[in-house]
């Protein structure tokens, strides 16, 4: 009897184990990180920035206190990646345009052309709402610079199609200015597995 019962309990277990809730999936906190004197991990955040949107209205990092954004980097009359990107991007625009919890930033890298005019036609053009989605310009060197704080490319290439070099990811920032993750814009199966890091870092920011 004591042999038929620890059997039981031993098959009991197993299938407890089995039928456990797997473990959440945790975005990683990308980027080089150091150590302070106390031991704490110190994680590389955005900088301080300040550009101009559309609305000619200042945006700065205080524009996503306690928000996650979504960034990528442009150009108006880019003939070659960025309508793809663009177009992937209006997908994540229209599934969380309700949620104030998630604002896109695009950076325009021809700051000549891109004018807060040309941004704000351009605006209109995609259908898109200001404080939902900024299309920003400012200082060429603070804009390409930037773009390394978030693991893209910008820069003036004459050789290149439209005379600029840049990456066509799409990036993910958390509450606390840190890179969680990025996709290849122009993949939509890619933007679909990106939208899903979204959905898990709104629910690890905003746990209740």
């Amino acid at each position: 009897m004591k042999n038929v019962c620890f059997v039981f309990f031993v098959l009991l277990g197993g299938l407890t184990a089995c039928f456990q809730a797997p473990e959440k999936r945790v975005l990683p906190i990308l980027g080089e990180r150091d150590i302070s004197p106390a031991g704490d991990t110190i994680y590389r955040e955005i900088p301080d920035f300040a550009f101009i949107d559309q609305d000619s209205q200042l945006v700065t990092n205080a524009t996503f206190d306690d928000k996650v954004y979504v960034v990528d980097f442009f150009f108006i009359h880019c003939p070659t990646i960025c309508p793809r990107v663009k177009k992937n991007g209006l997908r994540i625009y229209e599934k969380y345009k309700d949620d104030t919890r998630v604002v896109l930033l695009s950076h325009s890298i021809d700051t000549k052309n891109d004018t807060v005019a040309a941004l704000r036609r351009h605006a209109e053009k995609l259908g898109i709402e200001t404080q939902r989605w900024h299309l920003v310009t400012g200082e060429k060197d603070a804009i390409y610079g930037i773009a390394d704080d978030y693991f893209s490319v910008a820069t003036e290439n004459p050789d290149a199609p439209g005379g600029f070099d840049h990456s066509g990811r799409l990036i993910l920032v958390d509450k606390k200015r840190r890179v969680r993750s990025f996709c290849d814009g122009t993949d939509a199966k890619d933007v679909d597995r990106f939208m899903k890091d979204i959905d898990l870092l709104l629910e690890e920011q905003f746990r209740q």
